[in-house]
């Protein structure tokens, strides 16, 4: 252990450095949560003079008192301690320990604060690991250590009476069952330790069935606490390798599939996105330990080939080595659609200074999930453009529902109202469901569709089509289903890494220091004067308690019957972007804008014609036109240099 800790100490310096002021601060009694794992994170510091208000309410958010009490502050500690040899570090977690466990007994008082369940769970990752970091100091006393394994048993007696149908479909139970499982492993009655293995692996082979869908996201649709839930059933997969333990198929497959789907969504940074109650955190952990279990170079490639200072410590020296001898491998193919879960990903290459496209159209996902229905993230050159707002807060009092509801997101919504209601931070009054998805690849361009029904009980069908004209030219088609006069308002939010700007009435640029994006809007509302582009202040929160201000473009419109929206964004490639009408080519008539539209897209070396179709108009035999290109189909682009008959077809 000495030596993989000093192994970390030497090729983590920047993350050593980080564990090592964790470790001081706490031996000071203060406590920060800004670790990358902290589900929770709180950036201000509360500092105890005296004894520790396990229990203290810090900012009106209940989240604070639980993420205290999950102690993962416990392992930084231990790691001090075997990085440096310092004994103040096991000293105080041995103080801490003991001062937890004699104040905060299991009563109906502490149930719902530092006795929650999925803290119960949490700590048995925690303590057993911390406790294998420290035992061999003089701080860990045999007084201490029956005191600790007094609390385990308590702790595993827990969480299994806690069980419920509930844990099957909640995040809670694969977390409780996973700390079940390092407890049992750490358990010295014999016959009590195989109870809680077989208890743990039945409720988390349960939950592996029921969590994930057929495409392997995870039901709750927060990238975090999928990868949270994944981190856990990793762990789980690697001690029971060490102790020579048998796993259920069931959690391996599972594992495998979702480790899948988040090699199609790591950006270019290797960040997950923020959607639903998600942060911007790295993956490459799961990847790494992934890669070494399953012995796939795809996910030793996902992580760069590097090796991460928490998987030190979780492979172990055996672990590292498998790890460091296995070949990397390209992931084979670029783009991916889940159509289970509702995602579609447009990736032009595996660099980081890659294009990625995300287009969302599936299932709320419950609490952790947004009203972000037909929501794009946008990365281009390896940064990102378009963006998710975060997740900021769990507390209703502290802005929760500003984060949740559709304004946050880069979507749309009618005459001021919302297509997802919450009721409260978890539960929602009205629900929309998810319609009309389709995708297709092609080597030259890509496609994805969805709509919804929020706002059918208004007599409005809401659809979006998103087109990847490969390799920096996007086009966002919306088309808002109705007959009568209504508002609609379609916002974009943008990396505050960068500023927007509107330079003409229907079209603006985003700049940072990478460069500009060109964003082009057309419509017939804007034509005719019954829309406008406005720049307006949002907010984004990268992590839990932190946000900062960021640009949002808001275009409104009004118009009565169909109405469409046109948004393309390219890195500077475009030189003009027109609405153009759409011809029958045998009937020799103009279709109305509300059967079909066209876009001509003119960049230095060609011209694109982009044909919708927005209704069923070849009756009973036509092909649609605009100029000299034609072809058949409800989405046809036609690329001048390749010829301008037939087109590809995106959507029929």
């Amino acid at each position: 252990m000495k030596k993989l800790a000093e192994m970390a100490y030497r090729q983590f310096p920047k993350d050593a450095k980080t564990i090592l002021a964790t470790a001081d601060r706490v031996c000071e009694n203060r406590y920060i949560f800004t670790d990358k794992w902290d589900l929770e994170q709180a950036p201000f510091e509360i500092r105890f003079e005296t004894e520790i208000d396990w229990e203290i309410d810090a900012n009106g958010d209940p989240e604070y008192i639980w993420q205290f009490n999950r102690h993962r502050y416990f392992i930084c500690l231990g790691q001090a301690y075997l990085m440096t040899g310092e004994e103040v570090y096991a000293k105080k977690m041995a103080e801490l320990l003991a001062d937890w466990i004699r104040r905060i007994p299991l009563t109906p008082e502490h149930e719902m604060k530092a006795w929650r369940s999925l803290e119960a769970g949490f700590r048995g990752e925690y303590w057993t690991k911390a406790v294998s970091y420290i035992q061999d100091s003089p701080a860990w006393t045999q007084e201490l250590q029956d005191l600790y394994m007094a609390s385990l048993y308590q702790h595993a007696e827990y969480i299994e009476k806690k069980h419920s149908d509930y844990k099957y479909i909640s995040n809670w139970g694969v977390i409780e069952n996973h700390g079940l499982f390092e407890i049992a492993l750490a358990l010295l009655d014999s016959e009590k330790k195989e109870h809680y293995i077989h208890t743990a692996f039945s409720v988390l082979s349960q939950a592996a069935r029921i969590q994930f869908m057929e495409d392997g996201v995870h039901w709750e649709q927060s990238p975090t606490y999928h990868c949270e839930v994944v981190r856990c059933y990793l762990d789980v997969l690697l001690l029971a390798k060490k102790h020579g333990i048998t796993v259920p198929d069931e959690i391996k497959r599972t594992v495998r599939k979702a480790l899948d789907v988040m090699l199609a969504w790591k950006k270019p940074d290797g960040a997950m996105f923020m959607n639903g109650d998600s942060d911007d955190i790295d993956m490459a952990e799961c990847f790494i330990l992934g890669a070494y279990y399953f012995g796939d170079g795809r996910y030793k490639y996902a992580a760069e080939g590097n090796m991460d200072f928490e998987a030190v410590w979780n492979l172990g020296w055996e672990g590292i080595q498998a790890y460091e001898a296995l070949p990397m491998e390209e992931p084979e193919g670029l783009s991916a659609a889940f159509c289970d879960s509702g995602h579609f990903y447009f990736r032009s290459g595996w660099g980081r200074d890659a294009n990625l496209l995300h287009f969302t159209c599936g299932t709320l996902g419950a609490g952790h999930g947004h009203s972000d229905k037909l929501h794009v993230d946008l990365v281009m050159c390896g940064r990102d453009i378009l963006v998710d707002s975060g997740r900021y807060t769990y507390a209703w009092a502290n802005g929760r529902e500003r984060y949740k509801n559709p304004q946050a997101h880069n979507t749309t919504i009618a005459d001021g109202k919302l297509f997802t209601v919450c009721k409260d931070s978890w539960e929602c009054s009205k629900l929309c469901q998810p319609a009309n998805t389709a995708y297709k690849f092609t080597e030259d361009y890509e496609y994805a569709q969805g709509g919804h029904l929020g706002y059918i009980e208004d007599g409005i069908f809401v659809n979006r089509r998103v087109i990847h004209i490969k390799p920096d030219i996007y086009v966002i088609a919306d088309e808002m289903y109705t007959g009568g006069t209504h508002t609609y308002e379609t916002f974009f939010h943008f990396n505050e890494a960068g500023k927007t700007e509107v330079t003409k009435y229907d079209e603006a640029v985003y700049q940072d220091a990478v460069g500009k994006v060109q964003i082009f809007f057309r419509s017939e509302t804007l034509e005719q004067g019954n829309a406008k582009v406005e720049r307006q202040k949002s907010n984004i929160a990268r992590h839990y308690n932190s946000e900062e201000e960021n640009d949002c473009l808001v275009v409104t419109q009004q118009q009565e019957g169909f109405t469409s929206l046109y948004t393309v964004l390219a890195g500077g490639s475009v030189r003009e972007c027109r609405r153009l009408p759409v011809e029958s080519v045998l009937k020799h008539k103009v279709y109305e804008s509300k059967l079909a539209e066209a876009l001509s897209i003119v960049t230095e070396e060609t011209e694109y014609i982009v044909i919708i179709c927005h209704q069923e108009v070849n009756s009973p035999t036509d092909l649609a036109g605009v100029k000299d290109c034609k072809g058949f189909g409800n989405v046809i682009i036609f690329d001048r240099r390749t010829g301008c008959f037939g087109g590809t077809a995106l959507h029929w």
